[in-house]
C-alpha cells in the first residue's frame, strides 16, 4: 500500500510538474509574441520613447545647481517638464524592471532570437552597464569576433563628446542580424545624442558642463535605486564637492576593482582593504569626481544630476530593503547605522 501512494505521489507530482512546464512555455511564447511586433522588421532605432525620438525640437533639460556659486535651487518647473517630455524615461528608472532585466537574459540565447525574428536581433543596453559589459553582450549575440568588439568599442570612444564611458545609450534596439559594428555604434551615438545632447544646451553647460553631469549621473545609476533617490543622492554628491569633500562611494571602487579584475566580474563587491585600491577612481583617496564616468547613463539620471534635492545631508546608506537614510553629520550617520544595523564605524 505505500508503495503505491508513492507511486501516486511521483505520478502526481509529475504531472504538476509537467503542467507547470507547458504553462511556463506558453507564457514564454505569448511574450516572444510580445517582442515580435518590435522586431519584425530590422532597423536601427531604439524601441523606446518614441514621442521624444520623434520631436526633433526638444526643450532643453531643466537645471537646479551651478557649479560657479555652488547653489542648489529646486526648480518648480522640474515636475511639469518631466510630465510633458521625460515620463517614460522616469518611469524606467524605477527598479526592479523585471520585464527589462528578462528581457535582457533572454536576447542572449539564439533560441529566443530567432524565434523573436529570423531577420533581426535585439540588442539591450541596461542603465548603468559598463561599456566592456555592453560590447560583450553585442558580440556574443551579433557573433562578432574581437577585432569586430573592440571596433565596435573603438567606434562610440571616438564621438562627440569625448567620453570613456557613459555614452551607450540605454534601451533596447533592433537591428539586422547581419549588423555591423559601424552600424550598431551608429544607431548608439544617434540615440544618445538625440536623447541627451539635444536636450543639453550651452545655457546648462554654462551651469554644469557636460562631462561632470555625466560622471555624476554615472555614480547614481550605481549607487540610487529610483528617480527620486537619485535626486537625494545627487544633493549630497554636490554638497560634498562643494566643501572638497571625498565622495567616498562604493560604486567607484567597485568600477576600480573591476577594471583589474576584468570579465570575471565588472562589479565586485567591496570590502573594506578596497579603500586603499590605487586608482584616480578611488574617492575614498582623491577628492572631487572620478576622471570619467564609470557607466552609462539615462535620461533619469542626467536630470538628477543637474537637479538635486537641496538638502543639507552629507552622508547616507541603504538598508537591506532599499530605503534611504541621511544624515548632516558623521556622528549622526554612525547613529543611524548603529540603530538600523545595530553596529557602525
Amino acid at each position: 500500500m505505500a508503495e503505491t501512494q508513492i507511486s501516486r505521489l511521483g505520478r502526481y507530482g509529475r504531472q504538476a510538474l509537467l503542467f507547470l512546464l507547458i504553462s511556463l512555455f506558453i507564457a514564454l511564447i505569448s511574450f516572444i509574441t510580445w517582442t515580435r511586433g518590435l522586431v519584425e522588421e530590422p532597423t536601427l532605432n531604439i524601441q523606446v520613447s518614441t514621442k521624444d525620438s520623434e520631436t526633433p525640437d526638444v526643450p532643453p533639460f531643466p537645471f537646479g545647481v551651478d557649479v560657479r556659486s555652488k547653489e542648489i535651487v529646486e526648480r518648480q518647473d522640474l515636475l511639469p517638464y518631466i510630465e510633458e517630455n521625460l515620463e517614460e524615461h522616469i518611469e524606467m528608472a524605477s527598479r526592479p524592471n523585471l520585464l527589462d532585466r528578462l528581457l535582457a537574459s533572454l536576447v542572449q540565447f539564439d533560441w529566443y532570437q530567432n524565434l523573436a525574428s529570423p531577420v533581426s536581433r535585439i540588442l539591450v543596453i541596461y542603465p548603468g552597464e559598463r561599456k566592456e559589459e555592453v560590447a560583450k553582450n553585442f558580440a556574443g549575440i551579433l557573433r562578432w569576433d574581437k577585432v569586430e568588439k573592440q571596433e565596435f568599442l573603438n567606434l562610440i570612444a571616438s564621438t562627440t563628446p569625448t567620453l570613456s564611458d557613459g555614452n551607450f545609450f540605454p534601451g533596447r534596439y533592433t537591428v539586422a542580424k547581419e549588423a555591423t559594428p559601424e552600424e550598431v555604434a551608429r544607431a548608439v551615438e544617434d540615440r544618445f545624442q538625440t536623447e541627451i545632447i539635444t536636450r543639453y544646451t550651452d545655457e546648462v553647460a554654462k551651469a554644469v558642463p557636460l562631462k561632470e553631469a555625466m560622471i555624476i549621473a554615472s555614480l547614481l545609476e550605481r549607487e540610487a535605486y529610483d528617480f527620486e533617490d537619485m535626486r537625494h543622492i545627487s544633493g549630497i554628491i554636490w554638497n560634498r564637492l562643494f566643501v572638497d569633500m571625498p565622495l567616498q562611494l562604493d560604486a567607484t571602487l567597485q568600477y576600480a576593482k573591476g577594471s583589474k579584475l576584468s570579465e570575471t566580474k565588472w562589479w565586485p563587491k567591496v570590502l573594506p582593504q578596497d579603500k586603499y585600491i590605487k586608482s584616480p577612481f578611488n574617492t575614498y583617496s582623491n577628492k572631487g569626481l572620478p576622471p570619467e564616468p564609470i557607466a552609462n547613463v539615462s535620461v533619469a539620471a542626467v536630470v538628477a544630476a543637474i537637479n538635486p534635492k537641496n538638502t543639507e545631508c552629507m552622508f547616507y546608506f541603504h538598508d537591506t530593503k532599499g530605503r534611504f537614510y541621511c544624515s548632516l553629520t558623521y556622528k549622526d550617520h554612525v547613529a543611524k547605522l548603529k540603530e538600523i544595523y545595530g553596529r557602525g564605524k
